[in-house]
């Protein structure tokens, strides 16, 4: 969880950088970043899923033919 945070955490300082420093919009940075950094998390969580469940296939085919 702490890896989480503080991937966000960055994401938002660089959208803070990209925004031209403006002062008053760390919420909009913060959430803007969270979205990004839960959404990238969500697709490899995905992907690992997805493999798990082709090699669970692939046993269970494997034990099958034999």
């Amino acid at each position: 969880m702490q890896d989480i945070e503080q991937a966000i955490r960055e994401r938002a300082y660089d959208l803070w950088i990209s925004d031209g420093r403006q002062d008053g919009r760390a919420e909009a940075h913060w959430l803007a970043a969270q979205r990004e950094v839960l959404a990238s998390s969500l697709e490899n969580l995905g992907s690992v899923s997805a493999t798990i469940k082709s090699k669970k296939r692939k046993k269970t085919s494997a034990k099958k033919a034999a």
